[in-house]
């Protein structure tokens, strides 16, 4: 196990140099052409994928970093460049925690290489979890997956909405509802492989900002899967929901559930990409201080402009530091005993969404066209608030750890 470190190794240095080249390089210059088209970017990933960044053995390399700061850094330097490029390129990693979070490994090696394809055929995948009236209350999931014993088949039927991905992935990985009276424990995770009848696209949406990720309703009519496209088995299943109504009988505690252990896994994740957007727009705003002259001297030279700088700089450093404590946690197997996971991706998303309206203030009128970055910044900050568990939701998790208590 290592050390808990704040000084990069000279070999993730080069690592991270390398991926900021890219970012600003290839990804800066065309992240304003992407927002406004409103595609995804499959250019993009192409070049990440011709120079191996999008690829499978990168993302392991970075992930089986022991100091587990492999994944934090790479997603900084990709946020950095852009948000909605970030994600265009980084979106099929939900649904590939997702497969090592609850698959075999028989599982884990057949469908993680389809996820991502080659730098001749590259592939996408997505991560189906929330529902028209399922989000934060994964309880409220409807999409049922039926098992046919005679035919050794999983029958899905139900509508999922926020996809990453979404109808254009090679392999969606979908949460269903496998034992209804057991609300949230009784989900299970599934693959559906490519050209399966009964997937489709639903509605594309249209969004305030991450314009360049795509995101859409998927729809499951009749999804007929075989029998190991479940996730972990029906075997570990049948034992899970076992225990699940055993508990549920008895009054005991929570059980694994498969959505929430995804989302608990990609948390430090998540707070690294807002890390990276905050930066970004910090970096604007102090060049744009340092250079724009009024009343005969620079905005910088005002405190009530330096001040901010000040502030945006610090939040920026407590939420790395937040970051980075739950990415070694979680690579040293220490429990997240006080949801330090939630903790880094909560800060850091108020963080990324502070810095980037604290920027715009700066630009001053300039901040609000897009001629400038911050503007795009800002928008796409929103989100960080917002998915994969809002601030909201990540202040449950955070008060009921250090409680003990069931806080509704």
């Amino acid at each position: 196990m290592a050390e808990f470190t704040m000084e990069l190794s000279e070999d993730q240095r080069g690592v991270r140099d390398w991926i900021h080249g890219f970012a600003a390089e290839v990804m800066r210059p065309a992240a304003a052409e992407w927002d406004e088209r409103e595609e995804f970017p499959w250019p993009v990933v192409q070049e990440a994928a011709r120079i191996g960044l999008y690829s499978l053995d990168f993302y392991a390399q970075q992930f089986f970093d022991p100091t587990g700061l492999g994944i934090p850094m790479a997603m900084e330097e990709l946020f950095w460049g852009d948000a909605g490029l970030g994600l265009a390129i980084t979106g099929t990693g939900l649904a590939a925690i997702g497969v090592l979070t609850n698959g075999t490994e028989e599982q884990i090696g057949t469908w993680l290489p389809q996820m991502y394809g080659d730098a001749d055929d590259v592939k996408i995948a997505a991560f189906c979890s929330s529902e028209p009236d399922a989000g934060s209350d994964v309880s409220a999931m409807r999409t049922r997956a039926v098992y046919d014993e005679a035919k050794d088949e999983w029958v899905l039927n139900g509508t999922k909405t926020w996809a990453t991905n979404g109808g254009i992935a090679n392999v969606h990985v979908v949460v269903a509802v496998v034992d209804p009276g057991l609300g949230a424990r009784g989900h299970a995770s599934f693959i559906v492989p490519p050209g399966t009848k009964g997937l489709s696209q639903g509605q594309k949406f249209k969004k305030h900002g991450i314009r360049a990720s795509h995101t859409a309703e998927v729809v499951l009519d009749g999804v007929r899967l075989p029998g190991h496209c479940l996730l972990g088995g029906k075997e570990k299943l049948d034992e899970r929901l076992a225990r699940a109504r055993e508990r549920v009988r008895t009054g005991g505690a929570r059980t694994h559930n498969a959505a929430m252990a995804t989302f608990e896994a990609s948390r430090p994740t998540v707070g690294a990409q807002a890390v990276g957007i905050a930066r970004a727009a910090y970096e604007v705003a102090l060049d744009y201080a340092q250079t724009r002259v009024q009343f005969g001297r620079p905005v910088i030279d005002n405190q009530g402009v330096a001040f901010q700088l000040a502030d945006m700089r610090t939040r920026i450093d407590a939420a790395r530091l937040l970051v980075w404590r739950a990415s070694w946690m979680a690579t040293a197997g220490k429990p997240f005993t006080s949801a330090e996971g939630s903790m880094s991706k909560l800060f850091a998303g108020e963080t990324a969404k502070a810095v980037t309206a604290q920027a715009m203030q700066i630009l001053g009128g300039n901040g609000y066209t897009r001629e400038y970055p911050v503007e795009r910044m800002h928008r796409d900050a929103a989100i960080y608030t917002i998915f994969e568990g809002t601030s909201e939701i990540q202040r449950l998790v955070i008060a009921r750890t250090i409680s003990d208590v069931p806080i509704r």
